[in-house]
C-alpha cells in the first residue's frame, strides 16, 4: 500500500512539472504572436506605399493592363507557410490540405521545419524547404532570402505563376488560410493618380516599375511571413490551453486517487492497530 501511495505521489509531482511547462510555453506563444501583431500595421502601410509608387510610375507610360504572357513550358508554384516548431496543433495540415488540389505538377516552396516533416509523411516532395524564423525581427531578412530564391526560380524559367498560401488569425474566428496570386503582377490592380503633375524620377519607367515590383512582392512575402507567424504562435497558444485543461482533469483525479489511497492505508493501519490491540489482550 506504502508503495502504491508513493507512486502516486511521484506522478502528481510529474505531472505538476509538465503543466508549468505548458504554462510556459502558453506565454512564449503569446508573446510571440503579440509581437508579430504589432508589427502587421507598419508591413501594411509599406505594401500601401510601394503599391502607390507602381501606380504613379505605371502613369509615366502608356496604360496596358495585360499581365506578362506566362512562360512556355513552365510551371505553376505554390508558397506554402506550415510550422516552424511543434505543439501547433493541426496548423500544418490545415494548409496542406488547402492546397492539396494543385499540389500535383507544381514547384513548392514550403516554408517551416516541422510542416516539411507533415509534407513528407504525405508523400509530397518540396522543391525547397525554408525555415521560418522564429522571432519577429528575423522576418524581414527571412522574406528578402525568400524574394531572392523566388526570384532564381523565376529568371531560370522554371516558373510561369506563383501562389502564396498561409495561415491568417482572425480576432473572434480562429485561423483561416489567406491564398492569392503573387505573380505574375496585374498591374491593373493599381490605382494611377488623378494629379497631373507628374513625379521626378532618375530611372526609366519600365526600370523603376521592374524595381518597385521586386519591392511589392517583397512586402507580400513579409506580410504572409508574419501573418503565418502570428497565427502559428496562437495556434501553439490554443494547443498549450487544450493541454493545460487536460492536464488538469488529469491532475484532479491523481489527487483524488492519492487521497483514496491514503485513506485506505489508514484504515488498514486501524485495523492492524486494532487486531494487535485484541491479540495483546488474549
Amino acid at each position: 500500500m506504502a508503495g502504491r501511495l508513493a507512486d502516486s505521489v511521484a506522478q502528481i509531482e510529474n505531472v505538476r512539472q509538465l503543466e508549468t511547462v505548458v504554462a510556459a510555453m502558453r506565454g512564449i506563444a503569446a508573446s510571440r504572436a503579440q509581437k508579430g501583431r504589432a508589427l502587421l500595421a507598419g508591413v501594411d502601410a509599406y505594401s500601401n506605399v510601394v503599391s502607390r509608387a507602381i501606380g504613379q510610375a505605371l502613369a509615366l507610360q502608356p496604360a496596358d493592363g495585360r499581365p506578362a504572357p506566362p512562360v512556355q513550358g513552365a510551371r505553376s508554384c505554390i508558397i506554402l507557410f506550415c510550422a516552424e516548431q511543434g505543439f501547433a496543433g493541426a496548423f500544418s495540415e490545415r494548409v496542406l490540405d488547402a492546397a492539396a488540389r494543385d499540389l500535383d505538377g507544381a514547384v513548392v516552396l514550403l516554408v517551416g521545419t516541422r510542416g516539411a516533416t507533415v509534407a513528407r509523411e504525405r508523400g509530397l516532395k518540396p522543391a525547397q524547404v525554408t525555415p521560418m524564423a522564429t522571432h519577429v525581427e528575423a522576418i524581414p531578412t527571412f522574406a528578402n532570402r525568400l524574394a531572392e530564391d523566388l526570384f532564381g526560380y523565376v529568371a531560370a524559367e522554371a516558373i510561369a505563376k506563383v501562389d502564396i498560401l498561409f495561415s491568417r488569425s482572425i480576432a473572434g474566428q480562429g485561423i483561416d488560410i489567406d491564398r492569392h496570386s503573387l505573380l505574375p503582377i496585374d498591374f491593373t490592380r493599381f490605382a494611377r493618380p488623378v494629379e497631373l503633375l507628374a513625379p521626378m524620377i532618375t530611372l526609366g519607367a519600365r526600370q523603376l516599375i521592374e524595381s518597385l515590383a521586386e519591392e511589392y512582392v517583397y512586402a507580400q512575402l513579409c506580410e504572409a511571413a508574419l501573418h503565418a507567424f502570428e497565427a502559428e504562435n496562437q495556434a501553439r497558444m490554443m494547443a498549450m490551453a487544450a493541454a493545460k485543461t487536460n492536464i488538469e482533469t488529469k491532475l484532479t483525479g491523481l489527487v483524488q486517487h492519492q487521497h483514496q489511497l491514503r485513506q485506505d492505508e489508514i484504515t488498514t493501519e486501524i485495523i492492524e492497530l486494532a487486531a494487535g490491540a485484541e491479540a495483546s489482550k488474549g
